[in-house]
């Protein structure tokens, strides 16, 4: 949602902090908020004006017309104030249809006055620009401003002057008030445009002796703009709508929503209703609330919200926890239903994110069977139905009634069969399985005639697209008529792979001779190339650092498909526009601001550029040419008829309905002729008539499907091209969001242009005035399919269409990575791992997850552990092993490694060869001796030879003992490091049998040699193996594998690699030179000369 309302507090806040005007405002600053908790004596410490001020009071609750509902205590000293809240703080009251609990209030300084000094100001964003209401009569009985008042409109790019004000908005005002006046408007309407503000009323204004008096306020700002206004706007709070609670579900929801790409949203209409939804889609999931409100079930549904844009499936099942724990709170006597629908997905993978929702009902399957829920589930998309599968296989495992469908079940066919309005089918039929494009389609559905309109038989010209004609000097260039053919070339900006091989599968199965993408835009990498499918052979699509080149390079290009992200969709858009090749832009992202989209448009409207979307999928025109995701993948384009042109053009909001759309009007008649999803935003680059006038004068569509919805006007320019005769062929028109009206208070669905803000844009008045107008409106969602065929029939009927056999489109092979989803085949692995998997939402350990790690505090040596010899060792066994790292970490720059490290270091190398350097040369003779000596010790012990035994026989072999002797230490120098593992070792481990033989055996070496003493490395070595054999996670055979496979070397590895990177560091911070080691410590030995 963009528009959003701010309390008037907010709103005061950002005015006091950030108008621009000479006009004196006055009390800025001076307000205080009351609730339930307010602490009054320090209110007042903080607030010392309350006690010497006459008051009002009011409550912040987003509620109109406050002083004509009594809901307004005026000029009361602070007792007063007290008294008149005891009878409202707390209390419930209807507003409307709204019932709710008065808790958060204002207080302000009182401001005596006079009604001629009470003034209106109101300004409010339109398409076409920000409309300015003014009227000289302000207070509560202001009565019909749109009326009364006067209005100026400014419009996109334009700036506000204070002579306008005067000339056009101030014509009744006194002549001494006019100039404070003009300059506050015009420094409230700065102030509107820099914060991102769409609404803005002072009801009244007051302006007294020079003084100006914000009274009464209600804003509402665009929050898509917080990326850009963060540091104007801190942290904003967005209150709800009066009569609905603000439940802590829903702000966890709308945080999880913030952190993800995808969108979730939730709104609590009613805790304890029975009917509970998860839809996938903000357009699906208005057509199923209408659904069940037109089934009598509005006193029933608890919530409205939505899952889209390809949630993860840790984020689904976040969402649909949320979700089964609120609706198992409370029991209802006739049990509860939980709606799984959706449209079907262009591009969202349905196994995926049910397999998140299956988890949950798993979590939750005793609470679900003992509040005797029921669950519907339909959907579609890429990989549905596996993910149908899971879902049938969950109901089966854990006892809940599960009622799954797919896309030849109608989208709301489930909401009648929860409510007891229509059967259930025992066995509902199945659509193909989405592997099965690789096969032909069956041969008996008609596709229309090649003569009828653009097909893929069709001869190439140079280009079918209709050019923008050209225009007169100063008036805007005209649009095309045509926005696609099978020889549009497109550019995509942004790295989306998927989408252009998606783009690319959908050419071949239409027979283009070539591909639709000419090239791709993106910045963050230097021009190359990038490896797509064209059929069955490789291609390479070149892809450029800017636009400029690409744009260069392919002057045939005519379209760019922009992915760019919501902060550089304008910057890339306004780019795009610049080069006069480009007749039509399709925005992908959600979420960008109203204002830049408004530029935008005014850019394209002057250039006479088509643009598609914000917030939109995209569109299709089958046989030709279709946008990134639009369509879904190559199973639903073949189910659906989309690689050849059917009669019947469509034009709706949402992306995924129009892929629904596609699916049904591919079952009801020969097919799409072309679809155009123009986004959900508020205002869309291209509106329903641009593209209906479009289709009107396309001769191959014989009839137009239009999907509106509720909030805006644009359905009405529909009606008057109807009733005019601009307009004649059929047009099968449906209103979504008719529930809107039926509830208490208000809701913002999906689709941030879903709200009505005056009766003439709900879904009920729009339908109305359609079916007034002569369109073909059916009584629901549900009756669409029929009213389409219906109309579709008669067109049949009289000849205006004449079906034609079908052609079967040419196969495409499945792409690796998804057959191996969808489980089709089976490769071997190269690689395999028992270690660690980070393909989930959370890293894992050895089977333990990242955060148990952290909650257990397993420390360094716990994640050895796990991830070396796949255990969760003692804890005793972990504070060894991080003992060994710490005594092993250095032991001076003498040794050969930290040599080697330093010596590296100072001759200008980085870090990594440096600390490789210095790793290489552990081995026997430094630092390695761990395995050795584990092995020499463990060996003799294990054959019962007794320590003298051992060492003559190693002497008779003439090989060293591992792990015995030291350049420094001795018996009488002892090494401390020895000695503090010992201790640890002895008070810990439960067997300490190799560390005493080993003991033993010092005994007899020193007793020869006082440094012959058990050194460091072997003591790490013969404890490592009495700790692997004694410590009951490891068999006998497993504890010798890790000491014979390297292990323990292992430890020395990676404690000394923290000295190494020390002795590093400490070269570089001490700025030390290339080392060049001194003649005096070289022997140098030559060979005397001889002769011959």
């Amino acid at each position: 949602m963009s528009a959003k309302a701010i309390s008037e507090q907010t709103g005061k806040e950002f005015l006091y902090k950030y108008i621009c005007t000479s006009a004196a405002v006055q009390n800025r600053f001076r307000f205080a908020c009351v609730t339930a908790e307010t602490d009054w004596d320090r209110l007042t410490q903080e607030q010392p004006w309350l006690l010497t001020e006459r008051l009002v009071v009011k409550p912040d609750q987003l509620i109109k017309r406050r002083g004509k509902l009594g809901l307004i205590g005026i000029n009361l000293d602070l007792e007063g104030v007290k008294e008149w809240l005891r009878t409202h703080l707390m209390k419930e009251t209807t507003v409307g249809k709204a019932k709710g609990v008065l808790k958060n209030f204002l207080i302000e300084p009182f401001v005596p006055h006079t009604q001629e000094e009470e003034f209106y100001v109101c300004i409010y964003a339109t398409r076409e620009g920000d409309h300015i209401l003014f009227h000289h009569e302000g207070g509560v009985d202001v009565g019909d401003v749109d009326v009364k008042a006067q209005k100026l409109l400014v419009s996109v790019d334009e700036k506000l002057s204070e002579d306008q004000v005067t000339e056009q908005l101030l014509t009744h005002v006194p002549d001494d008030k006019k100039e404070v006046l003009a300059s506050f408007i015009v420094g409230i309407f700065n102030l509107y445009e820099n914060l991102y503000f769409t609404y803005l009323e002072i009801n009244p204004l007051v302006v007294t002796e020079n003084k100006v008096y914000v009274l009464d306020m209600a804003a509402k700002i665009d929050a898509t703009a917080d990326y850009i206004c963060k540091a104007q706007w801190g942290d904003v709070q967005f209150p709800p709508p009066f009569g609905r609670e603000a439940y802590p579900e829903e702000a966890y929801i709308a945080d999880l929503d913030a952190k993800s790409g995808a969108s979730l949203k939730l709104t609590l209409l009613n805790p304890r209703g029975r009917i509970w939804t998860m839809v996938a889609g903000g357009g699906a999931s208005v057509v199923y609330s209408d659904t069940i409100c037109d089934l009598g079930g509005v006193d029933e549904l608890a919530n409205y919200g939505e899952y889209s844009g390809a949630p993860s499936e840790q984020q689904t099942y976040d969402y649909a926890k949320t979700i089964l724990a609120l609706m198992t709170r409370e029991k209802h006597s006739q049990g509860k239903v939980l709606i799984i629908g959706g449209s079907i997905a262009n591009f969202t993978n349905v196994a995926a994110t049910f397999k998140g929702i299956v988890r949950a009902i798993k979590d939750y399957q005793g609470p679900l069977k003992e509040h005797e829920v029921r669950i519907f589930v339909r959907r579609g998309g890429p990989n549905y139905q596996e993910g149908l599968r899971v879902m049938g296989e969950v109901g089966k495992t854990t006892g809940i009634p599960i009622h799954v469908f797919g896309t030849e079940t109608h989208m709301t066919a489930i909401v009648g069969m929860a409510l007891g309005h229509r059967p259930i089918p025992n066995q509902p039929p199945m659509d193909a399985h989405t592997a099965n494009f690789l096969l032909n389609a069956s041969n008996n559905a008609v596709t229309p005639a090649n003569t009828r309109s653009a097909s893929f038989s069709e001869t190439k010209t140079t280009n079918d697209v209709t050019p923008a004609k050209k225009s007169k000097a100063g008036l805007p260039a005209a649009k095309a008529t045509t926005l696609f053919s099978k020889h549009t070339k497109a550019i995509v900006w942004g790295m989306q792979t998927r989408a252009v091989q998606g783009m690319l599968d959908f050419d071949y199965v239409c027979s283009r001779e070539e591909p639709s993408v000419a090239a791709m835009v993106y910045p963050f990498t230097g021009d190359h190339k990038q490896k797509f499918y064209w059929g069955h052979k490789e291609i390479l699509l070149p892809v450029y650092k800017n636009m400029a080149d690409a744009m260069k390079k392919h002057s045939e290009v005519d379209v760019l498909i922009s992915f760019a992200s919501l902060r550089s969709a304008f910057d890339s858009t306004v780019e795009a526009m610049q080069y006069p090749q480009i007749h039509t832009i399709a925005i992908i992202a959600e979420g960008i601001p109203e204002a830049q989209t408004r530029r935008m448009i005014k850019m394209a409207d002057e250039k006479g550029v088509t643009i598609i979307g914000p917030a939109t999928v995209g569109g299709i025109k089958p046989g030709c040419f279709k946008i990134g995701n639009t369509g879904g993948m190559l199973d639903n384009i073949l189910a659906s008829k989309l690689y050849r042109p059917g009669s019947v053009a469509y034009v709706s909001r949402s992306g995924g309905m129009s892929n629904e759309l596609n699916n049904i009007i591919s079952r009801t008649t020969d097919g799409v002729y072309e679809g155009v999803a123009i986004g959900g935003d508020r205002y869309p680059g291209s509106t329903f008539m641009d593209h209906v006038l479009r289709y009107q004068d396309t001769p191959g569509i014989k009839m137009m499907v239009v999907l509106g919805e509720i909030g805006g006007t644009e359905e009405y320019k529909i009606c008057q091209g109807i009733t005019e005769g601009r307009i004649t062929k059929p047009v099968v028109c449906w209103c979504i969001g008719t529930c809107a009206t039926m509830f208490a208070s208000e809701v913002q669905f999906g689709h941030a242009g879903a709200c009505a803000n005056q009766a003439s844009e709900t879904a009920v008045a729009k339908n109305q005035a359609l079916r007034d107008a002569g369109a073909f409106v059916p009584k629901s969602f549900d009756e669409l399919g029929n009213v389409i065929r219906t109309v579709y029939d008669e067109l049949v009927a009289n000849g205006t269409i004449v079906p034609a056999q079908e052609v079967p489109p040419p196969t495409v092979p499945m792409d690796y990575s998804w057959a191996r989803e969808l489980g089709l085949i089976r490769k071997p692995a190269s690689f395999m791992t028992s270690i660690c998997d980070e393909r989930g939402q959370e890293l894992i350990y050895a089977g333990m997850p990242i955060t148990e790690v952290f909650k257990e505090e397993m420390g360094l040596g716990g994640v050895l552990g796990l991830l070396w010899f796949q255990r969760r060792l003692p804890r005793y066994a972990c504070q060894f092993i991080e003992m060994c790292l710490m005594v092993t970490a250095d032991h001076g720059p003498a040794v050969s490694g930290a040599h080697n490290t330093i010596v590296c270091a100072r001759a200008g190398k980085d870090l990594i060869s440096s600390l490789t350097s210095g790793l290489l040369t552990i081995g026997d003779r430094f630092g390695g001796a761990l395995d050795a000596a584990a092995k020499q010790f463990s060996k003799a012990f294990d054959s019962g030879m007794l320590p003298m035994e051992f060492v003559n026989k190693m002497k008779k072999d003439g090989k060293l003992i591992m792990g015995i002797g030291h350049r420094v230490k001795s018996i009488n120098n002892p090494d401390m490091r020895v000695q503090i593992l010992k201790d640890f070792v002895k008070q810990h481990f439960p067997s300490t049998q190799l560390l005493d033989y080993a003991l033993d055996v010092e005994k007899i070496t020193t007793s020869k040699k006082p440094n012959l003493i058990l050194n460091v490395d072997g003591f790490i070595g013969v404890a490592f193996v009495d700790l692997l054999r004694t410590c009951g996670g490891f068999t006998r055979d497993e504890a010798d594998e890790f000491v014979e496979i390297g292990a323990l070397n292992g430890i020395f590895v990676l404690g000394r690699s923290m000295g190494f990177i020390g002795h590093y560091l400490d070269q570089k911070r001490l700025k030390q030179g290339l080392y060049r080691h001194p003649w005096d410590d070289i022997s140098y030995v030559l060979p005397e000369h001889m002769s011959m």
